[in-house]
């Protein structure tokens, strides 16, 4: 089994099963390999790693490191703390809301398709295009934050910058929301969330579309977007600084190892801090061809994991509270056996949110899909609880059809 060791205990010898850090962060084609001397532990550590998992099955040990098992147990434990904090409460169900949600969806992915079209043939970016869906997105995530978010997670490879810039967009309004920012902060958030990516234009298409993953010169390219999506939203009339924040900070990183600027810490905005969360969240549980999406929950554990050094932790706890552990649409076993898809968080306990059980693991028979409470009391619904999280893969079912 995989051990974490820090990047000090790094040495020639050593199999790297896995970098500590999510793959947009590091200029390294594989997350795995050999250790073969002390210039590559050298590299590895002016990439702003600090720590990696080895595979002692493949190269030398550290006898007293922790096991993947054992990380994973107490970053666990430690989310789960956070999680019985009270989150912001919803004016509708996800179920009453999704469809006015899918609409909304699809008019953003249309909306920042044709702003980037209009800066690749030269033309300035109008924000009068962007605003009124910003406004309508933000309404439904006003209305049921679970409802956009759960779409936001289906994505195709051909519209992927598309829609990872409408999935921003809608997780940092989201992320606003639940720290109680002011309705014009929240607003000029989501704009920025929007635009995050707008540079991208200047990015070639053999890099951008590449089906792969970049090699460091590429890797070196394509981190000059940032640069770009600052440069093209500071000439555009009517921008605000607050929104310019989020695509010019969202690859920043708490410790100092992120780009462009290498900024550290409260040197960073509060504004891009949260950003680059929505950003790493959004883009580790999408399917590339080279990157298979993580689920939500092992995305925010991941997140968690990383807030030791990349992000400021406690706004790493506020967004976990603002889409939940478990965020809807995500598949879990109860301790009965039943297989369910949350549907809705609780307002006072993030671990016991309403699900929609429609299998018997133990009978192994499939049931009428049934909706229970988990925050109820036995007798009256509840009286169960999530012992994990499942990937749809492995049972074969779409958790987005029982939204429905």
């Amino acid at each position: 089994m995989a051990k974490k060791i820090s990047i000090a205990q790094l040495k020639p010898g050593m199999y790297v099963s896995d970098i500590g850090s999510d793959w947009m962060s590091h200029p390294f084609l594989r997350k795995a390999f050999a250790v073969k001397d002390e210039a590559m532990v050298q590299k590895i550590a002016e990439s702003g790693i600090h720590e990696v998992y080895i595979d002692p099955s493949k190269g030398d040990d550290v006898i007293d490191a922790p096991t993947t098992d054992e990380v994973s147990e107490e970053i666990e434990r430690e989310m789960q703390k956070v999680a019985t904090e009270p989150v912001p409460e919803r004016k509708v169900s996800a179920g009453e809301e999704l469809e006015r949600a899918r609409k909304i969806h699809g008019e953003a992915n249309l909306i920042i398709r044709n702003i980037m079209q209009d800066v690749r043939l030269g033309k300035q970016v109008t924000i009068d295009k962007a605003e009124p869906v910003v406004e309508k997105l933000t309404d439904s995530i006003l209305r049921n934050a679970g409802a956009l978010l759960s779409l936001c997670r289906v994505k195709n490879k051909d519209d992927y910058t598309f829609q990872h810039s409408v999935s921003v967009c809608a997780l940092l309004v989201s992320f606003c929301r639940a720290r109680g920012m002011d309705a014009s902060t929240i607003h000029l958030a989501g704009i920025g969330g929007l635009l995050h990516d707008i540079g991208k234009v200047k990015v070639p298409d053999k890099i951008l579309n590449k089906p792969g993953r970049l090699t460091e010169d590429e890797f070196k390219v394509m981190k000059c977007h940032v640069v770009e999506s600052k440069k093209i939203l500071s000439e555009t009339n009517g921008i605000t600084e607050t929104s310019i924040q989020v695509a010019a900070q969202h690859h920043e990183r708490h410790d100092g190892s992120g780009y462009p600027e290498g900024l550290k810490g409260e040197a960073i905005t509060m504004m891009g801090q949260m950003a680059a969360i929505c950003d790493v969240y959004d883009a580790i549980t999408s399917t590339r061809v080279y990157h298979k999406g993580m689920t939500p929950h092992d995305a925010l554990s991941k997140i968690f994991e990383w807030s030791k050094f990349h992000f400021n932790p406690a706004l790493v706890q506020a967004f976990l509270r603002a889409i939940g552990i478990y965020p809807v649409g995500t598949l879990v076993m109860l301790e009965s056996g039943m297989l369910g898809v949350v549907m809705e968080q609780s307002s006072s306990n993030l671990l016991q949110p309403a699900v929609k059980v429609f299998y018997d693991s133990k009978r192994k028979q499939y049931l009428p899909p049934k909706e229970v409470d988990l925050s109820l009391p036995f007798g009256h619904g509840g009286g169960d609880r999530i012992v994990s999280h499942e990937t749809p893969e492995k049972w074969g079912v779409d958790p987005m059809k029982f939204l429905l």
